[in-house]
């Protein structure tokens, strides 16, 4: 007769384990692509470094060979990561999550390191430019011909992360009974997969950076920075506050002659309206230089503010334009000065004549006068 023996604890653990067969497999995406980038330079460095100097093999050849023992090299480095690190601290608690990225680069550093050939070590091939040239142009050779898949090196980087995050920051580690239960965790997983709202923008993250995201998403739309009525995609936004934004600040159109205020782009009309004072007696400075006392150029300025053409004047947004028309005002203003001069000459003759008239006739009306009483 068989007995049925009591299962111990640790039994009892792993068949809580066997029963808990649906896990989630929701990664920080990310992390995962960052890393999947390291291990193609690493088999890169790896094969470049080893073939370095041999004129009978070049980098492909050995390229399948290193990736195989890469993989296997990572794969037990990874497993043996969390216990090592809980032995170098002396404390089972301790977190042994740290940087993933900065981790399995570490390791494929390590890899890397240990393949190169007798010409590598002793030559200063690994400082030099050509070097890192050498392995950028095998990491599009591979990538151009598929060589290693981008999908394939994300789950070889799904089952280190796992390996290494002991922690479950960068990824999930939820296990349930059953298939429902998975299916209702994903839909609100923090690592589940979300496509950006934004339109334009193809990224994927996971909801717990989703807001991140957000924050620096290029395609983005915000509104102006500089308060203009405008709405501008986060990529577009330098650009049009210093090109097209009307409240770009700008400097005064007769800035170089002398005014010196900034103000929106979109009020040049109204600065220039209430400082044609000001600006018109910038202009006659230049015009005039030397010739005019300051005093002169305020009586010009005030006869110019009279004058008839004033609005064509206020209409005048640059230094080219006002000058044009207060040389043009000025002109017409001289040749009236001059008519008026010759009318005042004119007008004084006359009243010469008129004068000398009415003495000759006052003079007669005595005579007669005098004729009369006689």
């Amino acid at each position: 007769m068989m007995m049925d023996f009591p299962v111990s604890d640790t039994n009892l653990e792993a068949a809580k384990q066997d029963e808990l067969s649906f896990e989630c497999d929701n990664y920080d995406l990310e992390l995962v692509h960052k890393v999947a980038q390291f291990l193609l330079m690493g088999l890169a460095s790896a094969s470049v470094d080893n073939t370095k100097g041999n004129l009978f093999r070049g980098p492909a050849s050995v390229a399948i060979d290193l990736r195989k023992e890469m993989v296997e090299y990572l794969i037990q480095r990874s497993e043996a990561y969390v216990s090592e690190t809980v032995i170098e601290e002396g404390n089972a608690d301790v977190e042994t999550s740290g940087d993933p990225a900065e981790v399995i680069s570490g390791f494929i550093d390590d890899f890397s390191s240990s393949k190169r050939n007798l010409f590598s070590r002793v030559s200063g091939w690994v400082l030099s430019e050509m070097r890192e040239d050498s392995i950028d142009d095998f990491m599009q050779e591979m990538e151009m011909k598929g060589f290693w898949a981008v999908d394939i090196r994300e789950a070889i980087v799904r089952t280190l992360l796992k390996n290494i995050d002991y922690m479950n920051h960068f990824h999930c580690g939820m296990k349930f009974n059953r298939a429902e239960e998975l299916e209702e965790h994903k839909s609100r997983c923090d690592f589940r997969p979300l496509s950006c709202n934004n339109e334009g923008c193809k990224a994927k993250v996971c909801a717990i950076y989703g807001n991140k995201h957000d924050l620096v998403c290029p395609y983005k739309v915000l509104p102006c920075e500089q308060n203009c009525l405008q709405r501008i995609m986060r990529r577009d936004m330098d650009r049009h506050c210093i090109t097209v934004c009307p409240m770009k600040l700008v400097n005064c159109p007769f800035y170089q002659v002398g005014c010196q205020s900034s103000f929106p782009q979109c009020t040049t009309e109204k600065h220039c309206s209430e400082f044609i004072h000001s600006h018109l007696l910038f202009i006659l400075q230049v015009i005039h230089k030397q010739e005019a006392s300051m005093d002169e150029l305020k009586q010009r300025v005030q006869l110019l503010e009279k004058s008839q053409s004033l609005s064509d004047l206020s209409e005048a947004l640059d230094v080219r334009s006002l000058t044009l028309a207060v040389k043009e005002q000025e002109t017409k203003m001289k040749t009236l000065e001059r008519d008026l001069s010759k009318k005042s000459k004119e007008s004084g003759n006359v009243s010469k004549q008129v004068s000398e008239l009415q003495r000759q006739v006052q003079s007669l009306q005595k005579r007669v006068g005098d004729g009369s009483s006689s």
